[in-house]
């Protein structure tokens, strides 16, 4: 018990020590955001059909404590779903281009972190701090991911890895995410690595 309580602690503080490196460093360790952006269409249709989730302001107290117990249970979640899940897209599996649902064994990465979000809301995490994100991939392809905001910097659940890293840290653009004051709204990230801040209409 003893070995896995230390090796618990000291990945957590390896995960610290890097997330405050990044905070020295000139890139910020949090997202900035720098407007509002309109919602994926996925995402409001989504919001059509689960109303109650989406429904309503929610109270930002900025982004949560990490501890020990919170790391282990972002890790557990995010494996849980990468592990459970088979990846397939929306037109694979509804004939159609896209499409945001929960999945039960199939699912497009949007539904990953769907489901990665409502298990981690589940398990008592701030919904402000779990924020459905829309990024680009180096190949230039949209993706969706889960940011999970903490006071050691913005950590990154994804479909493509069980690792979970900063936003800094991934290679994608961060283009925008839910709003942490409102589930149905969404901002506009900048992102400072890249020269541009970009923008999907969908």
């Amino acid at each position: 018990m003893t070995t896995k309580k230390n090796l618990g602690i000291g990945t957590l503080a390896a995960v610290i020590a890097g997330a405050l490196a990044f905070q020295v460093s000139a890139m910020p360790a949090n997202m900035q955001v720098v407007g509002k952006a309109n919602p994926p269409i996925g995402h409001y249709e989504f919001c059509q059909t689960y109303q109650g989730e989406c429904a309503g302001g929610q109270t930002d107290s900025g982004p949560m404590l990490l501890t020990e117990q919170l790391w282990k249970t972002i890790l557990d979640v995010n494996y849980t779903v990468n592990s459970s899940i088979t990846p397939l897209t929306d037109l694979e599996i509804y004939g159609v281009e896209e499409r945001w649902a929960y999945p039960r064994s199939v699912g497009d990465c949007e539904d990953f972190a769907l489901l990665k979000r409502k298990m981690l809301i589940d398990r008592g995490l701030d919904p402000a701090d779990l924020l459905m994100t829309v990024v680009l991939q180096p190949n230039g392809e949209g993706h969706a991911v889960l940011t999970v905001r903490t006071d050691h910097g913005d950590f990154i659940l994804d479909n493509m890895r069980n690792k979970v890293l900063l936003w800094s840290e991934t290679e994608y653009t961060y283009l925008k995410r839910q709003s942490s004051s409102h589930p149905a709204r969404w901002v506009k990230l900048q992102d400072g690595r890249a020269s541009y801040v970009g923008s999907v209409s969908q």
